[in-house]
């Protein structure tokens, strides 16, 4: 008799580990259960499927090789005997036994084992707001969810759409009702922007943008009060400043943990809810393993102890777990949280630590932000690419990166992959310094990069404000005096564009505010036009012309200066408000 092992989950790490195990131990007797019917398919692709991109549900359940991964694929090309639409009720560690009922016909059996692997992912949060088990108010959780949402979209049933909570899913959900199926919909977010956990506000605030170019309504630091019902049914979603009616609610206010097997079997359980696991994801039991969106890892980068819902580590987690049921000594060693959503014509991700997150973990840091080009400026397909690197002041190590880039190619997650192999080369706390991203190879030809990759650009910006070279602006700082007016009159700003960039900001603010004063003759200029007793705020196109000045009016005395970073690319990004008419 081969090795009794019990999966308990079938979406992702589950299924990965189960198939491993086989493969490695082919005589192997594999339990594989799950709640559902459907299993086995890419949740991250679900609003995929909704917006048509995946024209069937069963693309999401399919090999590469176009087999779906249904029950009798895990059976009869696997070897894996699968109970699904069963739940897995309790776990007796003494008798190495898992007791299981189906949902179907309530029939109730002990499921033994020599090796167990808990997959059981996690949950939706359920706000604790009235009307949310409304039949049309809808958490995308499950497949099973998302074909429910299409099915209403196919037969007409949804002309408007209130999406709560402004991360990956719920921006993700709001471009598909919006693009393909034209339906009004609304994102609401109660955080100040976008994707609060992921990025900081500049990238939050582009990601907005994008999506209200494009017809949908967001309001963030608004959070959902009440659901209003309606003979059961949700027709409205009140808000703190508002009321939002509705055909449909789509709930994507983060998950939680599901950690009840393992509570409620004394396994140790991490402050944040995850299943505490080591290495090589065995549980405080050596006997029973966890893996996926219900296990806690360690951050590379901050050491802290972590949960992140991705399908791309729960696989990543199977397998490790897989190799070690089987008998191996394989090792995970952890993470830094990256991720990238795409939205229109905008993509946006991170890797690491935002500022603030930073900031929490003890770390000393600051941050730089650039305007680059994706390839080579002179290609004809050369997109634009903002992006922000975080590091710690006293080490100089990199902390995070994040940005937004062009929706259509892979030239933002190229340099966050890039930045994401420093950071977690070394062990946990250990990665790369500044330096290391200057010094960077990568592969260039004009359709792919410059000559300086961004990433290399990235650690330049970053290398000359630690050495005392700049002293940038914080991008949200300058949007507020931008907004106000610039009414401060000991600030000037100091544009070194060409006459046509600048004249209408010169007649929008006046030539003692805005102050023209070109790169193109920057050495040539009398510097008496540039006022040494105001603070100075250098702008130009994309932050390069800028910054050279910057060095110019530095050597000559001149210290109040503070640099615009991405100049008028990025900034006309974070708000339009403060622009020339004409420009907005």
């Amino acid at each position: 008799m081969g090795l009794k092992v019990v999966v308990i989950g079938a979406v992702a790490a589950g299924p990965k580990a189960a198939c491993h195990i086989m493969r490695l131990l082919p005589d192997a007797e594999i339990t594989m259960i799950d709640e559902d019917s459907l299993i086995s398919y890419g949740g991250c692709g679900i609003p995929y499927f909704v917006a048509g991109d995946v024209a069937d549900e069963k693309e999401l359940r399919s090999t590469s090789f176009h087999m779906v991964r249904d029950v009798d694929f895990f059976e009869k090309a696997k070897g894996i005997k699968m109970m699904t639409e069963t739940s897995a009720v309790s776990i007796d560690r003494k008798n190495k036994t898992v007791h299981v009922k189906s949902l179907k016909n309530g029939e109730e059996s002990d499921l033994p084992y020599d090796k167990l692997l808990i997959a059981t992912g996690s949950r939706p949060f359920k706000l604790p707001i009235p009307g949310i088990d409304a039949e049309n108010v809808i958490a995308i959780s499950t497949l099973s969810s998302g074909i429910k949402v299409k099915d209403l979209l196919i037969a007409n049933k949804v002309g408007t759409a209130v999406v709560i909570g402004g991360g990956a899913i719920g921006v993700e959900m709001a471009e598909s009702f919006s693009d393909l199926w034209g339906v009004e919909t609304t994102l609401i977010e109660f955080a100040p922007h976008l994707f609060p956990g992921a990025v900081d506000e500049p990238c939050g605030n582009i990601m907005a943008d994008c999506l209200r170019r494009n017809g949908v309504d967001v309001y963030v630091n608004e959070g959902a009060q009440e659901i209003i019902c309606k003979d059961g049914r949700a027709v409205a979603v009140k808000t703190n400043n508002r009321e939002l009616p509705c055909d449909l609610v789509i709930a994507a206010t983060g998950v939680r943990v599901r950690n009840e097997l393992a509570v409620g079997a004394g396994l140790h359980v991490g402050m944040r809810g995850g299943i505490s696991v080591n290495s090589r994801m065995q549980t405080s039991d050596p006997d029973i393993y966890a893996a996926g969106d219900c296990a806690e890892i360690v951050h590379m980068v901050s050491g802290e102890r972590m949960t992140i819902p991705l399908g791309s580590l729960a696989n990543r987690e199977g397998r490790v777990a897989g190799t070690n049921i089987a008998g191996g000594t394989a090792q995970f060693k952890g993470a830094v949280g990256s991720f990238i959503v795409k939205a229109y014509d905008t993509a946006m991700g991170s890797a690491g630590l935002t500022m603030r997150a930073a900031r929490m973990a003890g770390f000393d840091p600051e941050c730089v932000w650039i305007a680059t080009g994706d390839r080579a400026h002179f290609f004809p397909t050369s997109g634009a690419l903002y992006l922000c690197l975080v590091y710690d002041k006293r080490t100089r190590r990199v902390l995070g990166i994040q940005g937004t880039g062009p929706g259509e190619s892979d030239s933002l997650s190229v340099r966050l992959d890039t930045a994401m192999a420093f950071m977690t080369q070394g062990g946990v706390g250990d990665g790369a310094k500044v330096e290391d991203l200057c010094n960077a190879e990568t592969a260039y030809a004009p359709p792919f990069s410059s000559a300086i990759d961004a990433i290399n650009n990235l650690g330049f910006t970053a290398e000359n404000q630690m050495d005392g070279y700049v002293k940038m602006m914080d991008p949200m700082d300058f949007i507020k005096v931008a907004e106000a007016g610039f009414s401060d009159p000991d600030t000037v700003i100091v544009d070194v564009r060409t006459w046509v960039e600048v004249e209408p900001f010169v007649e929008k603010y006046g030539k003692d505010k805005w102050i023209y004063f070109p790169y193109a003759t920057a050495r040539a200029n009398s510097l008496d036009l540039l006022p040494k007793d105001k603070n100075i705020l250098l702008f130009c196109s994309s932050g390069g012309r800028a910054y050279e000045v910057n060095r110019v009016l530095s050597h000559a005395g001149y210290n109040n200066i503070q640099f615009v970073p991405g100049g008028h690319a990025f900034m006309s990004k974070l708000s339009k408000k403060w622009l020339p008419e004409s420009q907005q």
